[in-house]
């Protein structure tokens, strides 16, 4: 008998589908993407995101749950993991399979599905624009987002794609909860030790949220500090943009040239010595502490830049 039901279609990317399901024999609500491997990018898409769920092997509150993931290939489903894991031999052959894989046979399609804990709150950008802006509510999410990340690179996981538009919020215990999810772009660093001594070549991510280093190809994990500093600053000022391929409104800093908007991490790069005007709407709007902090998330040279570890002190120290 089928596990799960499919209620709705409730997202669509370029990296594949996500939908409402529920459990058939509890009737629990879960969010399932489906990610079709048809293509070695798409593959590659798939197996980044799948290691990173399944590598964290303590669960964070503000990191979102993999239940489990399977393998479709034609009509046929197969488990390959669960939250209470598998070997990592079983999980390897797998990977080896799937990229090694030239079906083309429409008939034999090729999918992962990761089944994850469902957010009813949708996406933090939604969420935010949706409600009046809120003292309280940004520096609680400020906390956990800081939390989060510290907890991520505890654990060798660089998120590569942190935006508002993928981080959900759950009501699950009354007050919204912070989960960050799509883990496609992540990469899950071999070995132990600090994250932030592993060095990335491919530039990765939303242009409005890049560091200033991933435009030219040489970061390390401080990249997703950058990117948190981008939606800490918009959150709490409510700055936002429009996209230029869906005119959807976004959260996030930008400086403008003419009617051109670029991306803080382009300019700073352009002109490393550009002073940021934080706060950028009202003096009232935030504390010295908390421009301080603003200004350390986004310098422009990693080496002054904020860790993970630091800003998860700093964030609990601020007045806001």
């Amino acid at each position: 008998e089928a596990k799960y039901s499919i209620v709705r279609e409730v997202g669509r990317g370029s990296y594949g589908v996500v939908y409402e399901a529920v459990v058939n024999q509890t009737r629990n609500k879960v969010a399932v993407k489906r990610m079709h491997c048809n293509v070695p990018e798409n593959v590659e898409l798939a197996l980044q995101e799948f290691w990173a769920l399944q590598s964290i092997q303590k669960q964070h509150e503000n990191v979102i749950q993999l239940e489990e993931c399977i393998l479709q290939n034609g009509q046929v489903f197969q488990p390959i993991s669960h939250r209470y894991g598998k070997s990592d031999s079983h999980l390897l052959l797998i990977e080896t399979c799937l990229k090694g894989r030239r079906c083309m046979d429409p008939r034999s399609a090729c999918f992962l599905w990761f089944v994850m804990e469902f957010c009813d709150g949708g996406n933090m950008n939604e969420y935010l624009l949706s409600r009046s802006p809120d003292a309280q509510l940004n520096n609680s999410f400020m906390r956990q987002l800081s939390s989060a990340v510290a907890f991520l690179h505890r654990n060798q996981i660089v998120h590569r794609d942190l935006k508002s538009d993928n981080i959900l919020i759950s009501h699950r215990r009354g007050s919204p909860v912070v989960k960050v999810a799509d883990f496609g772009l992540s990469k899950v660093c071999q070995g132990k030790g600090n994250v932030n001594q592993h060095r990335f070549s491919s530039a990765c991510g939303s242009n409005f949220y890049m560091a200033p280093e991933v435009w030219e190809g040489h970061y390390t994990a401080k990249a997703d500090i950058f990117a948190l500093g981008i939606i800490f600053w918009a959150m709490v000022e409510r700055i936002t943009f429009r996209d230029g391929d869906t005119e959807k409104e976004l959260l996030g800093t930008y400086i403008c040239q003419g009617k051109r908007l670029i991306p803080l991490g382009e300019a700073l790069l352009e002109n490393p010595n550009m002073k940021l005007q934080i706060p950028l709407k009202k003096k009232k709007s935030m504390p010295d502490d908390l421009c301080k902090l603003l200004r350390d998330m986004l310098a422009f040279n990693p080496k002054e830049r904020l860790d993970a570890f630091q800003l998860e002190v700093r964030i609990r120290q601020i007045s806001y």
